[in-house]
């Protein structure tokens, strides 16, 4: 075997390491997910008996069986309805303000933007005691409103410098020919520029999607009525009701995480090309 065939073969044997490696490490993320599913298709006496991983007879019927125990299509669209407006707003209100600091030029700009990264270092419960008297004064509390209007106007310091560095990377030539042609601001964020930046915009909207699919607090503190909950809420008032019935529990929530599953896993390309992108510009 010569110098160059035995590069080749070391090279071949440190790639096939380096993939039994990463499976090995994505088996321990899997665990959890196998353990949810599995201890929901178990009986509540096998649960207390706990002798086996897999269960020794499989309960479909425990599904159906949970979802019937609590509104959970009412509790599921409304919280569609909410992480979807919150999301919208946030890419919106996030590509305005990038590019802004990306491709205008106006005073102060630089200073602002240096205060908007300072942002991130202040914790969010910081300012919820302000915002519970700013919308319990507009009458909001027990509405939609404050989980959805703010992020028209508060897109998060994070996406914002993330949809700038993409921004910024784009060739100024396209804009001042656009220009040239008649083209405003605003529809050289719109029809030129936010289109080439597709990647990182879907890397936000998995963010935004995730974060109000998942988030507890907010909808705690200014929702009242029962119709009005999210599905956070109502795994809440599921777990008070069959916290011991822990089958009933795992099917809940595993339901509950297939849509955030299967919202990473199609945007999946979009959302590592983001990042990856992001990474090499930044």
């Amino acid at each position: 075997m010569n110098q160059k065939q035995l590069k080749q073969v070391r090279k071949i044997s440190f790639q096939t390491f380096i993939q039994i490696l990463l499976i090995a490490i994505s088996m321990l993320y899997i665990v959890p997910l196998l353990w949810m599913t599995f201890t929901a298709l178990k009986s509540l006496e096998e649960i207390q008996l706990g002798r086996s991983f897999l269960p020794q007879i499989y309960h479909f019927e425990n599904f159906p069986n949970a979802l019937n125990s609590i509104p959970f299509l009412k509790y599921t669209g409304n919280t569609i309805f909410v992480v979807s407006v919150s999301t919208i707003g946030t890419i919106i209100s996030a590509s305005l303000v990038a590019y802004s600091f990306a491709r205008l030029r106006w005073p102060g700009r630089d200073v602002i933007f240096v205060i908007l990264l300072g942002t991130l270092m202040l914790p969010s419960q910081v300012l919820q005691v302000q915002n519970f008297i700013l919308f319990n004064n507009l009458n909001w509390i027990n509405t939609y409103l404050p989980l959805t209007v703010p992020f028209f106007f508060n897109a998060g310091a994070f996406n914002i410098f993330l949809l700038r560095q993409f921004y910024k990377g784009v060739p100024m030539e396209l804009s001042e020919a656009a220009k040239i042609d008649g083209c405003g601001e605003f529809s050289l964020w719109l029809r030129i520029v936010t289109p080439l930046c597709k990647p990182i915009i879907a890397a936000i909207a998995v963010f935004a999607f995730m974060g109000g699919w998942n988030d507890f607090f907010n909808p705690l503190i200014y929702l009242r009525s029962d119709g009005l909950k999210t599905l956070a809420l109502g795994l809440r008032d599921f777990q008070q009701q069959h916290g011991t019935q822990w089958n009933f529990m795992m099917a809940v929530s595993l339901i509950s995480m297939m849509p955030t599953l299967i919202l990473f896993f199609s945007f999946q390309r979009y959302f590592v090309e983001g990042l990856t992108t992001g990474a090499v510009k930044g």
